[in-house]
């Protein structure tokens, strides 16, 4: 397949590495040489200098063969404009990157695909809509269900306190007596590791596994931290992620969200009817005493400044807040999340990426997840006659070691999935997998 990139920012370096990983032709376009400099140096793609609705540098970037073209620049405008350009100019399928909500809301009114925008992104929608699914349980740092819940991927945080500490995977069996889930990976650090029997837990890893219904309760008993339910949410910042999230969350949770600037606070508390918004500075702790943050069972800081929402998290945990999660612009900071107290941090650009990924998916892939700071995904195919999979048992399939089988979903039923476990015709079967071995996985359900 062959994608062309406008924007060679963290949106686009980030997505360009994900999809050159799996053997795409990429070009990246940027009007900046030290990006396009850094591209070269850590990226086998090619790239192209210029502004992007140049014609004459759409046309270097032979736009007219492109499968995908996607416009991530800083600007939105640019972003339409290059998107109506590369589809005149014989792009199959065109996705732009805007800010403007009025354009995702007033989508079927506005008819942008007449024009030639097949599909639009907005990251800090996105981040809402991350934030909204991560505040499922305290004591998970991540989740995600699979048909409807009946296979729920989940993470947890390994505690010296906790019954995984120091353990291998075979003498953690016990804990797993009925098999109703299977550790899936594990993140240490920087690194990725696809478990198995020898592989050993270590403190401070993040462990995340694949359970079933009636799993995730023993999940959640391996780790050290007590089940919440969340009813008082507060949102730290104003920021177009603090109002998507808090328009999302006041439908359930009673929602509070301070913001530094009063005229935006005026705003706010107008556009926001069920939220109640407070003028302040979230930096100082008397203000959030006084507005009992002790009492807060989530605190979400999404401030324009990663520090900011870093410090008012660990605030939060010193408060004794379950959860916490903190919007940051350095993917970097991603893996130190829980190694310095934080629960979660998300990354806005990283989200869109991904959720780029999954839209522009070839093959048999009918669904497919990113689990934050974890260089692996989850997908999800359905068994087909004909498939090499197809009555086959897991142990006698020749697996690459990158990837692993974390469930299936056979006729409404959740399983999890061991050596013996044999597929049929229609199974609905979540396998995680190292970016580098995805393409093999799917010719096993071809």
């Amino acid at each position: 397949m062959t994608i062309v990139i406008a924007g060679a920012g963290d949106v686009g370096f980030h997505l360009a590495k994900l999809l050159a990983g799996e053997g795409q032709d990429i070009v990246l376009i940027d009007h900046n040489p030290d990006r396009l400099e850094y591209v070269s140096a850590n990226l086998d793609v090619s790239t192209v200098r210029g502004n992007s609705t140049s014609y004459n540098v759409l046309g270097e970037a032979n736009v007219s063969r492109a499968d995908l073209f996607i416009a991530v620049t800083a600007s939105e405008d640019t972003n339409l404009a290059t998107c109506i350009i590369a589809k005149k100019l014989g792009a199959k399928k065109t996705i732009a990157r805007i800010d403007n909500m009025e354009f995702l809301m007033k989508k079927e009114i506005l008819d942008l695909q007449e024009l030639g925008v097949d599909e639009l992104i907005s990251p800090e929608s996105l981040a809402a809509r991350e934030i909204k699914r991560l505040l499922k349980e305290a004591a998970l740092t991540d989740t995600f269900e699979f048909d409807n819940g009946q296979l729920t991927l989940v993470g947890i945080n390994v505690d010296k306190e906790g019954k995984l500490a120091n353990k291998t995977l075979k003498e953690t069996t016990f804990l797993n007596p009925d098999q109703s889930f299977i550790t899936v990976a594990i993140l240490r650090g920087n690194q990725t590791i696809i478990p198995h029997g020898n592989t050993r837990f270590e403190v401070d890893d993040h462990a995340y596994f694949i359970a079933r219904p009636e799993g995730i309760s023993q999940v959640l008993q391996l780790s050290n931290r007590k089940t919440v339910e969340f009813n008082n949410i507060l949102i730290i910042g104003g920021s177009k992620v603090g109002q998507h999230a808090a328009r999302r969350l006041c439908k359930k949770y009673n929602v509070k969200l301070i913001e530094k600037d009063r005229e935006k606070c005026n705003v706010l508390a107008d556009d926001l009817q069920d939220v109640l918004v407070i003028s302040g500075d979230a930096s100082e702790v008397e203000l959030l005493k006084e507005e009992g943050i002790e009492d807060m069972d989530a605190v979400i800081a999404v401030t324009g400044n990663s520090e900011t929402n870093i410090i008012s998290c660990l605030l939060a945990k010193q408060s004794g807040v379950a959860k916490t999660i903190a919007l940051v612009e350095n993917m970097d900071y991603i893996h130190l999340s829980q190694n310095i107290g934080v629960d979660t941090m998300i990354n806005k650009k990283l989200i869109a990426a991904n959720f780029i990924c999954r839209y522009i998916r070839q093959g048999d892939v009918i669904s497919l997840t990113s689990i934050h700071g974890v260089n692996a995904e989850i997908l999800e195919f359905i068994v087909k006659d004909g498939s090499k999979v197809n009555h086959k048992k897991i142990k006698n399939i020749n697996w690459p070691q990158k990837a692993i089988v974390g469930g299936v979903v056979r006729k409404g039923v959740g399983y999890t999935t061991f050596g013996d476990f044999e597929f049929n015709t229609n199974d609905r079967v979540v396998i995680l997998s190292m970016p580098e071995v995805i393409n093999e996985i799917e010719q096993y359900f071809k």
